[in-house]
Formats: structure tokens, C-alpha cells, sequence
């Protein structure tokens, strides 16, 4: 069951790294695109259309440069999970086993499925993240409605 734990542990790191790896690589597209778009607008005409399309690619620049940060940040926090190690409890780099899935709490990266299993990569600060904080084998916890057990955290 342990040797099955941690290869369902890596999976689901290496599930986080492209996540993170794919969204990162997308952005930096898209800011390419945008420098370019924005190098046009400066060799086309003169004008108030000219400064509105300037100030709406700015203004889209900015919110890219925002999600890249974010995007930073996770692969941060992922850096400092360890998808060897072994946990008793809920907490950063942990597999739990609960009757109906299994939950890896790293970064948010939605389902994964291997070997018709389903694993969700969550984040310890999404609403499920902070029940599973701290919990043990047995202990139960309440989300959506429904009660669920913990059967296993490796």
C-alpha cells in the first residue's frame, strides 16, 4: 500500500510541475504577443485611438505580469514539498486517502487520474485544504454536506 502511495505522490507532484510549467510557458506567449502588438501600435497612426489601444494593452500587460507572479509563486511553493516524504498528518506534500478520493495538498491544480484513480492537487488555503490541515488517520471531517473519513495519509 506504501509503495503505492508514493508512486500516486508522484504522480500527482509531477501533475503540479506541468501545471505550473504549461500555465508559466502560456503567459510569457501571451506578454510576447502583447510586446509585439504593442511595438505595432507605436508604428501606426497618431491619435486618441492610438493612446486607447496603447493604454488597453498596458492595462492587459498588467494583469499578465499579476498571473505570472501568482504562477511564481506556486512553483515557490512547490519547490518546498518533498514528494518522498512520508506525513502522519495533513499538511504541505501529503497524500490523503479518503473513501472517494484522494487529496494532495500542494498548489491547485485540479484532478489528475492514474491507474482509474483520482487525485486532487489542492492548495492548503483552498476551503477542503484547511479541513485536511493537521488531520489524522480515522479523524473525520465535514465539506459540502457530506462527512468523510481519512483512511490514509502517507
Amino acid at each position: 500500500m506504501l509503495k503505492k502511495h508514493l508512486e500516486i505522490k508522484k504522480i500527482a507532484y509531477q501533475h503540479c510541475e506541468d501545471f505550473v510549467s504549461n500555465r508559466s510557458s502560456r503567459l510569457k506567449k501571451q506578454v510576447k504577443e502583447l510586446e509585439e502588438a504593442l511595438t505595432s501600435e507605436t508604428k501606426s497612426s497618431a491619435g486618441d485611438k492610438h493612446e486607447t489601444g496603447r493604454a488597453m494593452v498596458q492595462l492587459e500587460r498588467e494583469k499578465l505580469g499579476n498571473q505570472l507572479a501568482e504562477c511564481e509563486k506556486m512553483q515557490e511553493l512547490l519547490n518546498r514539498v518533498q514528494p518522498d516524504s512520508q506525513n502522519s498528518t495533513g499538511g504541505m506534500g501529503a497524500l490523503i486517502e479518503t473513501a472517494n478520493q484522494y487529496y494532495y495538498i500542494a498548489i491547485s491544480a485540479g484532478e489528475v487520474t492514474w491507474d482509474g484513480v483520482s487525485i486532487y492537487c489542492i492548495s492548503s488555503a483552498t476551503p477542503i485544504g484547511k479541513l485536511l490541515l493537521g488531520k489524522t488517520v480515522r479523524e473525520t471531517f465535514s465539506f459540502n454536506g457530506n462527512t468523510f473519513s481519512v483512511l490514509s495519509i502517507s
